[in-house]
């Protein structure tokens, strides 16, 4: 029997013919990734590491730092790069969220295993690698032995079929599986089929990242020439892609038709079987809206707020908060006028980092508020109050719904 793309690559790794479902494998990690908040937690500096060309450090969740104890954790982190020689330090003025980082900096490569504390590394398998967030302490210990282990799930194939309409997204899509499928515990997802070619590189690494909230291990695309093109492009090779066998087994296969979808927004609460096309909504006010995180702010979510805030403005009593995935994404939006339009409009446009998404510093909600975000999740409490409400939707959502005072589909404003 054939195996899966995440059974190919522990297969390759342990050096084994073949791995299946129940099987623990250790494993080599070719890139692990510390972030800010891994110094910011009873930081203990290492005697040893065990390579630091397989390692890199983000400033990512609270940057600049907003409290002592993160100004701390920076302090931690700069003298632990200097010590030990590691190259790959993303600090203030290069930083940015983790995951974007690592898509920017080729950390991700086909084939291969990476891991970091945070919950969407999973955001990497759009890049064909085996990445999955764990513990802090896992990260330390794969940071000081080069090695970490798993056991391998069932695989979930989703089959993508005909082609993406120009007004639907990698988060509508997402948003489609997640309330039609629910739940993946314990499962791996992987992502593949005809439509994929229509379906661009930054979609793709928003579906991967949002698995995280779907409960799954592993989140995997196949490798095709859009990501080889990527990598290429900035001359980044020597990986080898895995690709799925044809009598691969499956615990389930579902098809997933690209062209019968339509903006999609999930419910307060959870993501899972808790959505509708935005169509199908009343019209729900809305107090805040946010577009950024690892899901979604990156520069082609950017632009296509720029594009339908271009001309309009933030209706009263509404906030509009954009925060890029990183600092190349804020300069390059900034030289394409996207960060222009977006401050014309009446947004506010912050510094890249996490901030809003978890709730954590610049943008909280408060009691009664109800927020409409692009970001990566929208349990209570996630972005402030408890009494808050979060509504999930796309970056062109949040911005015609920003735009109009209520949760609006995007295709009303933009062709």
């Amino acid at each position: 029997m054939g195996m899966t793309i995440l059974e190919k690559i522990f297969a390759r790794k342990t050096g084994q013919n073949t791995v299946s479902p129940g099987d623990t494998v250790v494993v080599d990690v070719d890139m692990a990734v510390l972030i800010d908040l891994q110094f910011a937690r009873n930081w203990i500096p290492p005697n040893t590491i065990h390579d630091p060309e397989r390692l890199a450090v983000v400033m990512d969740h609270a940057v600049p730092a907003p409290t002592v104890k993160d100004a701390e954790a920076g302090q931690h982190a700069r003298k632990f790069v200097s010590r030990f020689g590691i190259k790959r330090f993303y600090d203030v003025g290069r930083h940015g969220i983790s995951h974007q980082v690592i898509a920017e900096n080729g950390l991700a490569r086909p084939g291969e295993v990476l891991a970091c504390s945070d919950s969407h590394t999973c955001a990497a398998g759009a890049y064909n690698t085996a990445a999955r967030g764990l513990g802090a302490d896992e990260v330390y210990s794969i940071m000081c032995t080069g090695q970490t282990w798993y056991q391998i799930a069932p695989t979930i194939r989703y089959e993508l079929r005909g082609v993406k309409p120009d007004t639907v997204s990698g988060k509508d899509i997402f948003l489609h599986i997640a309330n039609r499928y629910g739940d993946a515990a314990n499962r791996n997802l992987e992502y593949g089929g005809n439509g994929l070619v229509s379906i661009p590189l930054h979609d793709r690494r928003t579906i991967a990242t949002q698995g995280a909230e779907l409960s799954a291990d592993f989140s995997i695309f196949e490798a095709d020439d859009i990501v080889t093109g990527d990598l290429s492009a900035r001359d980044i090779d020597g990986y080898r892609i895995a690709a799925p066998d044809h009598d691969a087994h499956y615990q389930d296969m579902r098809t997933v038709d690209l062209a019968a979808l339509e903006p999609y927004v999930a419910l307060p609460g959870t993501v899972s079987r808790n959505g509708l096309p935005v169509s199908q909504l009343g019209k729900q006010a809305v107090d805040q809206a946010f577009i950024g995180s690892c899901a979604n702010g990156q520069l082609e979510d950017l632009e296509v707020a720029a594009r339908v805030l271009r001309g309009r403005s933030v209706a009263p009593g509404v906030r509009l908060l954009i925060t890029p995935a990183s600092q190349a994404v804020y300069r390059e939006a900034m030289r394409r006028g996207y960060l222009q339009d977006l401050a014309d409009s009446g947004a506010v446009v912050t510094n890249a980092t996490c901030g809003a998404c978890f709730g954590y510093h610049m943008g909280l909600v408060g009691p009664g508020e109800v927020c409409i975000t692009s970001s990566t999740r929208n349990y209570t409490g996630r972005m402030g109050s408890t009494a808050a409400r979060i509504f999930m939707a796309s970056p062109a959502t949040v911005a015609a719904s920003a735009v109009t005072g209520y949760i609006t589909d995007p295709r009303s404003l933009v062709a």
